[in-house]
């Protein structure tokens, strides 16, 4: 053990207060103790270079030590053990060395004080913004890796700030940034506002951003699938699975379902009694409707339940590699099953990822066949589902219909 010859310290008081200040410090922002003595010595360095008087040579090589008791706080020259000094920055005689150590020998490294006089007021004066840096990189360091296990999970947060582009979703211990592109086209947001939010990303603090940045949505489909999860506790248990979901966020979520259970029915479990988990999801999207369906393993079966409300007379697939397919409804039917603007076709494709065409009854008939050279076709036969209620939920059939 190197012995080091304590000069005079500061005042016991001023030490006190320094310990006083990092205990409540480490306290108030959840951080190690030890860190941010470390970060204090790290600052008396740096500030013990910056003062030294323009015709003093620092030394190379200098540790800062902070008593963790007294709150004392030296610096040491760390100077190698010469019979001839040669470069004071990194040498010291042996003489001199054994008034420091007694038992020093050539080439032993010995420390010794060079703390000016007066040195803690000046120090703190100069490493007060050094240290808050260290603090902040700490607590960034802590953000970041608390909300990297959060990212794809859903977060319940207040709106800080509104401005053009952005939205600042205030959460627990950080901000999330909600862009414009990841908010729910035609939602007007308020600060105070409660929302939930899907986490997409956790950026590191750089030199461009001061501290970790959390991106949120609002638009993403997971968004449904994980305020699904809260809320039917037979996903969260794995008796019933969300196959797929096709979302046009602010409209209309389309919700493929399976369950691993025949005495449970996919369907009725998110739609819960007299629909309340369902009307709890709608309520968190400001009314966005949820399409609710019953997922097969047979293709076929999987494009008709994705066209509901509709209802399918037959599907036709390709027996090429091209995942497309030709779809009869019943006349009547048939501005339902393409939908306002083409959204339910277009959210049963993006479902099932088939090609869907739709064409009604009378369309079909005047055909000779149901299969063009380019596309061989296969019928599957008429699907007859008019009267299953099983096969999906529509909390509100308005926008479907042309």
């Amino acid at each position: 053990m190197k012995s080091r010859k304590q000069d005079k310290a500061p005042a016991r008081g001023q030490g006190a207060e320094v310990i006083e200040a990092i205990h409540a410090l480490a306290k108030e922002k959840g951080l190690s103790e030890e860190m941010l003595f470390t970060a204090i010595e790290s600052a008396m360095q740096s500030a013990y270079k910056k003062n030294l008087p323009k015709d003093v040579v620092a030394p190379a090589n200098i540790v800062a030590m902070l008593d963790r008791q007294s709150g004392d706080i030296h610096i040491y020259a760390r100077l190698l053990v010469t019979e001839e000094v040669e470069n004071p920055a990194n040498e010291i005689s042996l003489e001199e060395a054994r008034t420091i150590r007694p038992g020093a020998e050539l080439d032993d490294i010995v420390e010794k004080d060079v703390t000016p006089a007066g040195f803690l007021r000046v120090a703190a004066q100069a490493a007060r913004q050094i240290i808050i840096q260290q603090i902040r990189k700490a607590e960034s360091g802590q953000i970041y890796d608390e909300y990297i296990g959060k990212s794809e999970e859903i977060l319940t947060g207040v709106v800080k700030r509104v401005s053009e582009h952005s939205v600042i979703v205030e959460l627990d211990h950080a901000e999330g940034i909600l862009e414009e592109d990841e908010m729910i086209p035609g939602e007007v947001l308020q600060e105070e506002d409660h929302i939930k939010v899907y986490v997409l990303q956790v950026l590191r603090d750089s030199p461009s951003l001061r501290a970790p940045q959390v991106r949120v949505s609002r638009k993403h489909p997971s968004l449904v699938k994980r305020l699904f999860e809260m809320e039917v506790p037979e996903i969260v248990s794995g008796v019933v699975t969300i196959k797929a979901i096709a979302r046009k966020a602010g409209v209309r979520t389309k919700m493929a379902v399976d369950s691993a259970d025949p005495m449970v029915d996919p369907v009725g479990a998110c739609v819960g009694q007299r629909g309340g988990r369902v009307e709890r999801v709608v309520a968190e999207l400001k009314g966005e409707k949820v399409d609710i369906i019953r997922w097969s393993p047979i293709e076929e079966e999987f494009v008709a339940h994705a066209l509901n409300p509709a209802h399918v007379i037959n599907v036709y697939t390709s027996t090429t590699q091209k995942r497309e397919c030709r779809v009869v409804v019943p006349d009547n039917q048939l501005s339902l099953a393409i939908g306002k603007e083409g959204l339910n076709s277009f959210l049963a494709h993006q479902l099932t990822g088939w090609k869907i065409e739709i064409m009604s009854q009378s369309q079909a008939a005047q055909r000779d066949d149901m299969v063009d050279e380019g596309m061989p076709m296969v019928q599957t036969g008429s699907m007859r589902m008019e009267h299953d209620e099983t096969v999906g939920y529509q909390t509100d059939d308005s926008d479907i219909s042309i």
